[in-house]
């Protein structure tokens, strides 16, 4: 079966036209075109081209200087004219990303109430129990590809942002556009809003989200599985991504349903094969293979242990057994040292947490130091891995003790937003006497040090997850493997050794993004193949596929005669 997507085109009349962003062209509409459609009169007479809109849009966005005021005129563009949004943010997404996505999206989460101007996706609530699958039929799109959902509670390091939280699947999907091509009207961005545990915003008046306390237990659960079967009665076809859902319910649902539907959770998977695709990047520029890292992740939550799980699999793959790999990998979280003689663990720390008799072998006494210098004394990581969301956990003391045993230690303080960020690129390069590879999760400028100008790579999920989504979509995956977000690692790193430049960045630039994410896609539709979870196509029948799936945001061209109106789905005739 084909997964390319038909698009058809319906078009409004007058008015209705130019209130419906998928068929909007603002004043790009040509003299021709208004007359056939009516909307002679309700224009400027101006006629103007995609690359004159977008010129217009830029200078508009950049005369504001508030993030978050950038944000809502990007969100406002959406809201009116779908075509020219995305143009926009394929052309610019180095200076854009920033402001749809991480980190100013982090702000519109926050303030997502007091900037609410136009529905956009679903959002489902306890009062909708028991008719879940007709909130879904709802939507008028019926060939609905892909959905990011998050119930909001762990909105990048912000916590829970109860409705607000839907800011984060609406940026995931705009980057599924321009990243990677998808058709916007193939996906769906949805809050599972099962009410907050954030004080101020049941406290704030205007505050748009369900007014109760969250669910917890067999309630959550039993809302959370009849949404998932939902999806796969009105959706059959869509792949699920999991977003920003709190450590525990992120491992526990997908464990629970990876096997039921392809899903993915971003999070866990995404963040993990974007950092093992900086490892490999840094290595590569140390010449010291895979196997003979050593690994400290300061932070147990899902982004450390799901960056863990896929660190694992490569080590795995590149020969050591299933003991040298865990003791290649020392986690610590706000505890100390993740190991089995603490009784405070939970249960997705038990799966890393070192044993006791491992405790000598990586060079730790028992019980293990509480400071991260003296456990990097102790231990000599090669590599360290900050995903606390506490500014400042990477102490001065603790880079010079990585630098003092490590000629080119790889620290990556990926926590975002920027104001989370273990310790800032200018920090490590200092205390590393400018020997650090340093990437990070929110942007930063480039470092001056020494007169040597040091490219910060960003460790963004957007290098990743655009491409899987491709891949998943175009190999109609029934499941997503580890084995995929390997390979997608492994594709990113290639991609930015093939196209390296002097600046020794870890990572691409994210103007080169729909061209990683093709790239990422085929490699997973090949894993998915192999793995006879996908398509039984040849690798050339791949690539055509992917290129024959992969929009390009522009204009059509209206029918060259008069359209019909547009039947009302409320009348008898419709």
């Amino acid at each position: 079966m084909n997964p390319k997507p038909t698009v058809s085109v319906r078009w409004s009349r007058g008015e209705q036209i130019l209130r419906d962003p998928s068929q909007n062209k603002d004043v790009a509409f040509t003299q021709a075109e208004r007359r056939r459609l009516g909307v002679e009169g309700l224009l400027p007479p101006a006629v103007l081209t995609i690359q004159q809109q977008v010129a217009m849009e830029l200078e508009h966005i950049f005369s504001k200087h508030d993030p978050l005021e950038q944000y809502i005129g990007l969100i406002a563009l959406l809201d009116r004219n779908e075509v020219l949004f995305y143009r926009l943010l394929v052309e610019n997404l180095e200076s854009l990303t920033p402001i749809i996505y991480t980190p100013t999206v982090g702000l519109a989460c926050q303030q997502y109430s007091h900037i609410y101007r136009r529905p956009r996706g679903l959002f489902l609530c306890p009062g909708d129990c028991g008719q879940i699958a007709q909130r879904l039929r709802n939507f008028r799109q019926r060939d609905i590809r892909l959905i990011v959902v998050t119930d909001n509670e762990r909105i990048l390091g912000l916590g829970d942002q109860g409705a607000g939280g839907m800011a984060i699947p609406i940026g995931k999907l705009a980057l599924y556009a321009a990243g990677a091509g998808i058709h916007p009207s193939l996906t769906l961005p949805i809050s599972l809003d099962v009410g907050t545990d954030n004080s101020a915003l049941l406290g704030d008046p205007f505050y748009l989200g369900y007014r109760g306390r969250r669910l917890r237990g067999p309630e959550y659960d039993a809302f959370v599985e009849e949404f998932v079967q939902a999806v796969k009665t009105v959706f059959p076809r869509a792949l699920l991504q999991w977003e920003d859902f709190k450590k525990a319910n992120a491992f526990r649902l997908l464990g629970r349903y990876a096997g039921r539907l392809p899903s993915f959770n971003d999070d866990i998977q995404g963040t993990s094969a974007v950092t093992l695709a900086g490892i490999l990047s840094g290595l590569r520029l140390t010449g010291r293979p895979l196997r003979e890292q050593r690994f400290l992740l300061v932070g147990s939550g899902a982004a450390g242990v799901g960056i863990g799980r896929l660190l694992r699999t490569a080590l795995l793959d590149e020969g050591l057994t299933e003991a040298e790999a865990r003791q290649h990998q020392i986690f610590i979280d706000s505890g100390g040292v993740v190991w089995e003689g603490r009784a405070d663990l939970e249960t997705h720390k038990r799966e890393v947490a070192l044993r006791k008799d491992e405790l000598a072998a990586v060079g730790l006494s028992s019980p293990p130091p509480d400071s991260l210098e003296k456990i990097i004394l102790a231990v000599r990581p090669t590599v360290l891995i900050g995903t606390t969301g506490q500014p400042g956990d990477f102490t001065p003391a603790a880079i010079r003790a990585m630098a003092d045993h490590c000629e080119r230690p790889l620290i990556f303080p990926l926590s975002n937003p920027t104001s989370k960020a273990e310790c800032t690129p200018s920090e490590a390069l200092q205390h590393s006497d400018g020997r650090a590879l340093v990437a990070t999760g929110s942007p930063f400028d480039p470092v001056v040090y020494k007169g040597h100008k040091h490219i910060i790579g960003q460790c963004n999920n957007a290098f990743v997850f655009p491409g899987v989504g491709l891949g998943a979509l175009i190999s109609e995956a029934s499941r997503m493997t580890d084995s995929m977000f390997l390979a997608a690692a492994r594709a990113l790193a290639n991609f930015t050794r093939s196209n390296d430049s002097t600046d020794v960045s870890l990572y691409p630039r994210l103007r080169e993004l729909r061209a990683v994410s093709q790239l990422i896609a085929f490699k997973v539709a090949q894993t998915a193949r192999d793995e006879g979870f996908g398509r039984s196509l040849n690798d050339e029948e791949l690539k055509a596929a992917i290129e024959d799936f992969c929009w390009f945001p522009d204009y059509p061209a209206p029918e060259a005669s008069p359209p019909q109106p547009t039947p009302d789905p409320e009348s008898p005739a419709a």
